[in-house]
């Protein structure tokens, strides 16, 4: 019998892109026959070089709930434009009750972010920068409007080649 091991089967080289679990919550349910617990899983997706995807999913256990938010943050996948190592320009985003501040910052200063926001920054390669979290502490807001603010930036920039 040969000597085989599965997990050598899976891993074909480097990965394609970065994961990064911000969340994991555990939701019940009652129903007639008792609670029905589940859980949700918020991911973060990027390759450190310009693209960066959110996924939010839910399912019986904690491995498919990250393994449904991974497909579903790869499916949304945005663009970011990134000038050497920071974003080209400052922006203010609204995402339901959570507020963003995010502005370029100069070569080696870091990311200046809080936990969800640097996590979808680092994520998309952005080394430098410093965004504040204005509105809510609710992750799923925060990531979902800094993704929001990456948006704006990549419209500003696709205005001004206009």
């Amino acid at each position: 019998m040969a000597n085989f091991n599965r997990r050598q089967q899976y891993d074909t080289g480097p990965k394609e892109f970065e994961e990064t679990v911000v969340q994991i919550n555990r939701v019940s349910k009652k129903t007639k026959g008792g609670n029905q617990m589940r859980f949700s899983a918020l991911v973060v997706v990027g390759d450190r070089k310009g693209k960066v995807g959110v996924g939010l999913a839910k399912a019986h256990d904690v491995r498919n709930a990250i393994r449904k938010s991974i497909e579903a943050a790869k499916r949304k996948l945005i663009i970011v434009p990134i000038v050497g190592t920071t974003i080209p320009y400052s922006v203010n985003e609204k995402f339901s009750a959570a507020k963003i501040l995010l502005k370029p910052a100069p070569p080696g200063s870091g990311i200046i972010a809080g936990g969800p926001m640097r996590v979808v920054l680092e994520a998309a390669g952005i080394r430098d920068a410093v965004g504040k979290i204005l509105g809510t502490k609710n992750k799923i807001s925060n990531v979902y409007a800094t993704l929001k603010a990456l948006e704006q930036i990549t419209s500003l920039v696709e205005m001004k080649k206009k």
